[in-house]
C-alpha cells in the first residue's frame, strides 16, 4: 500500500486550486501528493463566471469578459456599469489544462483516474480506498459532496442553484457582445426564484441559461422549453445549438467545518466554499485555497481551519427566507440592484465590506422577511 503525505479525494476546482497554490508556494516539494478522481478532467464539462477587478490570479485563462451587464425584472431594466469590476468567464477545459500542466512538472505530485469509494481514519492518518487500490496518507482533503448528509438535517436550509444552458449561434444578430444579462427576472416565477442569464460572445452567439434558486430540480424539458420561449422574446427564429451544459450547485450554510478532524478537511462545495447566497464558487475557492495553503505552512490540525463571519449569518437569513418563501427571490435581488451602488454590492457579496457598507446594502432589501427570519433564528 502506497503512503502519501497528502491525498485529495476528488480533483475538481477546489482540489486543483489548492495543489496549484502549493506549487506556487514552493514549500511542499518534499511532500508526496496524490489526487484521485473518477473523471479524467479532459472535457470542457463546465464554465465558471465571477466578478473581479482586472488582472486577477487566473486572468490568462479568461475566455470572455464584460464591462457592462443588464439586470431586469417585469417592471424595470437597469444597465450596470461594472467598474471597477469586470464579469469574467473561464472554461473548465482551460483551467484543467493549466492546473495539470503545472502538476506535470512536479515530481512529487501524482494524479490517478480512480473512483474513491470510502476513506477511514485511524490515530495516525487516513486510509483512502478506490475500486481497485488502497492508499494511506497523513492528511486527506475531501471535495466529494454527500448531499444526503445535508438533506438529513433541518437546522440549515438546503437549496440549489440549478440550471440548463444552451450555447447557440442565431441567424439573427440579436445579442450585444459587450453586455451580459446578469439576471432577467421578467420571466414567469411560478412560485420560485427563476431568471434567465445570458453571456453573449458575438452578435449571433451566446450562452443562455435558465436558472433557479430552489430546493427541487425540474424535468429537463421544462428548462429547455423556457429557454426556447425566451428565444422568441429575443426575436430568435433560427439557430444552431452548439452545446449544452447543466448543473446543480448547493446553496447552504450547513456547518461543514464541524466534520473536519485533525487529519481530514472538507473543501470545495463539500467544505462550504460555495457562496451560499448566490451559488458562485470560483472566487471563493480562490480565496479559500490560498488560506488553506497558508494554514498548512504553519498548522497541522484541520479542526482549527475555519473562521465563521457575519457574512455566513447574512447568507443564512436569505436562505431561510427562500426556503420558506421561494418566490421572494426576485423581489430581494431587484431591491438590491435597482438603485444600489454596484461596486459595494459586489464587494458585499465578496465578503469584503465594512459593517457600515453592509448596512447600506442590506437596508435596500425588503425589511419584513429579513426581520421575520432573524426573529426565528434568535428565538423571538
Amino acid at each position: 500500500m502506497k503512503k502519501y503525505d497528502y491525498i485529495f479525494a476528488g480533483a475538481g476546482l477546489s482540489a486543483l486550486m489548492t495543489v496549484y497554490q502549493m506549487i506556487l508556494s514552493g514549500k511542499f516539494k518534499e511532500k508526496k501528493i496524490l489526487l484521485l478522481d473518477a473523471d479524467s478532467k479532459k472535457n470542457n464539462d463546465r464554465t465558471w463566471c465571477f466578478w473581479e477587478k482586472p488582472d486577477g490570479d487566473y486572468e490568462h485563462l479568461v475566455y470572455r469578459k464584460w464591462n457592462t451587464a443588464i439586470f431586469s425584472n417585469a417592471n424595470f431594466t437597469r444597465d450596470l456599469n461594472l467598474s471597477p469590476y469586470q464579469y469574467k468567464m473561464i472554461q473548465g477545459m482551460d483551467f484543467y489544462q493549466h492546473a495539470f500542466e503545472a502538476i506535470s512538472k512536479e515530481h512529487n505530485i501524482e494524479f490517478l483516474q480512480q473512483k474513491i469509494i470510502r476513506f477511514t481514519e485511524d490515530n495516525g492518518g487516513v486510509l483512502a480506498e478506490t475500486e481497485t487500490e488502497k492508499f494511506y496518507c497523513d492528511k486527506l482533503f475531501n471535495s466529494i459532496l454527500n448531499p444526503q448528509e445535508i438533506i438529513g438535517q433541518n437546522k440549515y436550509p438546503y437549496l440549489q442553484q440549478h440550471f440548463i444552458g444552451w450555447k447557440i449561434k442565431a441567424k439573427e444578430p440579436v445579442f450585444n457582445p459587450e453586455k451580459a444579462t446578469f439576471m432577467d427576472f421578467s420571466i414567469a416565477q411560478k412560485g420560485n426564484t427563476r431568471f434567465m442569464y445570458v453571456l453573449p460572445f458575438s452578435k449571433t452567439e451566446a450562452l443562455i441559461e435558465y436558472t433557479l434558486f430552489s430546493k427541487e430540480l425540474l424535468p429537463e424539458n421544462e428548462y429547455e422549453n423556457e429557454i426556447q420561449d425566451y428565444f422568441k422574446k429575443l426575436g430568435i427564429t433560427n439557430y444552431e445549438l452548439i452545446e449544452k451544459e447543466q448543473g446543480a450547485i448547493p446553496m447552504t450554510c450547513y456547518s461543514f467545518w464541524k466534520k473536519n478532524t485533525k487529519n481530514l478537511v472538507h473543501i470545495g462545495s463539500a467544505g462550504g466554499w460555495t457562496k451560499a447566497s448566490t451559488g458562485y464558487t470560483f472566487k471563493n475557492a480562490t480565496k479559500k485555497s490560498k488560506e488553506l495553503v497558508a494554514f498548512l505552512e504553519t498548522g497541522n490540525d484541520f479542526r482549527k481551519f475555519h473562521k465563521k463571519t457575519r457574512f455566513w449569518f447574512y447568507d443564512l437569513l436569505l436562505l431561510d427566507i427562500l426556503d420558506r418563501k421561494n418566490y421572494l427571490g426576485s423581489q430581494i435581488f431587484s431591491a438590491m440592484f435597482q438603485k444600489g451602488n454596484l461596486a459595494i454590492i459586489f464587494k458585499f457579496l465578496d465578503e469584503e465590506t465594512s459593517f457600515v457598507e453592509d448596512i447600506r446594502v442590506i437596508s435596500r432589501c425588503p425589511k419584513t422577511p429579513f426581520l421575520q427570519a432573524l426573529g426565528k433564528r434568535i428565538g423571538i
